[in-house]
């Protein structure tokens, strides 16, 4: 899907920031701004982009959704706009369930060429965050209460916790959860598609 002659667009820019600590204290190469195995090619952002620039790419994303959903003949009202230093496109309106798909995977592809839209504009890669109908609002309550769940099991039973194979973005919802409870700790193990995170009690 993506040119090779274009430098990949880091695919798991959900999980950032928070992200907690893996058992060799090193933070998780997936749930950081950039992989370390970005192409330098790629423009890493070697500072975070002011305000403007951030809203100027929420508006070339929702240009470019916009005509996705005339395409696709829906219909849908759309804000951009800069949330928690990075731009976001939300997109709201009925019927709109066939752009997230099931757990959000036709969603998480959308994204991805949203995010190469921008970068096509603006030559550098963006934390581009796209929401349709509120669904990652939802996702992350439901995924709040898998990781307490989890959090219950491990300090019950002393005994490490798998949880199924998750996106990045849930990833993180689980670790956000996780990291802010006493008594445990959470780190990603396995590979793209079937990478999970495991709920353990903490060293």
């Amino acid at each position: 899907m993506t040119e090779t002659s274009i430098p990949r667009v880091e695919q798991h820019l959900d999980e950032e920031d928070t992200a907690p600590l893996a058992a060799n204290g090193d933070t998780e190469a997936d749930e950081l701004e950039v992989d370390d195995d970005t192409p330098a090619a790629g423009g890493r952002e070697k500072k975070a982009a002011g305000e403007g620039e951030l809203f100027r790419q929420s508006e070339i994303a929702a240009d470019y959704v916009e005509g996705l959903l005339d395409i696709l003949d829906y219909d849908g009202d759309i804000d951009e706009l800069v949330a928690g230093g990075r731009p976001v496109v939300e997109v709201v309106g009925a019927r709109l369930q066939n752009l997230v798909g099931q757990r959000g995977a036709t969603l998480e592809a959308l994204q991805e060429l949203t995010r190469l839209a921008v970068f096509r504009q603006t030559g550098t890669p963006s934390r581009l965050l796209l929401d349709v109908g509120g669904y990652r609002a939802t996702r992350r309550k439901e995924l709040a209460a898998v990781a307490k769940n989890a959090v219950e099991k491990v300090k019950e039973y002393g005994e490490p916790v798998r949880l199924e194979a998750m996106s990045a973005f849930e990833r993180k919802c689980v670790h956000d959860v996780v990291n802010a409870m006493s008594g445990v700790a959470s780190e990603s193990e396995g590979v793209e598609p079937n990478r999970r995170i495991v709920v353990r009690p903490a060293d």
